[in-house]
């Protein structure tokens, strides 16, 4: 399949830039126009975000970032329709998160680490051994969630969407939302205690 001259371009720069929401939306118009260099802006913002998320919601590297490269292949064709009513970033992850579902299903989870790499967390970026074991341990417990409590939960508790948001990036209804991400954070609470106190076989 051949790719549009733009998407040559999908590996982000080393820095994302910092924008506001002024800023992002002038980007998503002057890229809507064919702006290559506003596209590229748009992929160096999200590709981070996106290929985290891909990471935790498919537990391998290869597949997330195949995930995140055909996402933004579908962003860029898909761009001339859309509409700016609606809201960029869950416009753009409910094109990931489908993209992570259809990779999910065609190819069953295995079963090894996620390797984060170099992909930015929120916690500090101190390298010591605790800490390292300590996000093993919530990877693997992530792996073990249902795709639907595993993908609103990153949503809400990483990426930061508000439910209205996770709603139109997801079709489900926020009070559905709210009772997977309840669900969610109760298995892995669970999950994390037992790992931590040793009961699990």
């Amino acid at each position: 399949m051949s790719r549009p001259p733009a998407l040559q371009l999908i590996r982000p720069s080393a820095e994302a830039p910092s924008t506001g929401s002024a800023e992002r939306s002038l980007l998503v118009r002057s890229a809507q126009a064919g702006d290559v260099r506003a596209f590229a802006a748009l992929v160096d913002m999200y590709y981070a975000r996106c290929l985290r998320f891909a990471l935790h919601m498919l537990s391998n590297r290869s597949d997330a970032e195949e995930a995140v490269q055909d996402t933004f292949i579908r962003v860029y064709r898909a761009l001339p329709s859309y509409v700016e009513q609606e809201s960029f970033e869950p416009w753009l992850f409910r094109i990931l998160a489908n993209r992570c579902r259809s990779a999910g299903s065609r190819e069953r989870r295995r079963a090894e680490f996620v390797e984060f790499g170099e992909v930015p967390d929120r916690a500090s970026e101190h390298r010591h051994d605790d800490a390292i074991a300590w996000r093993e341990e919530i990877a693997l417990a992530l792996a073990t969630l249902p795709t639907e409590q595993r993908e609103a939960f990153l949503l809400r508790h990483v990426e930061d969407l508000s439910y209205d948001d996770m709603s139109a990036a997801t079709g489900a209804g926020v009070s559905a939302l709210k009772m997977r991400v309840k669900r969610a954070c109760d298995a892995l609470r669970s999950w994390l205690t037992e790992e931590r106190n040793g009961r699990r076989d």
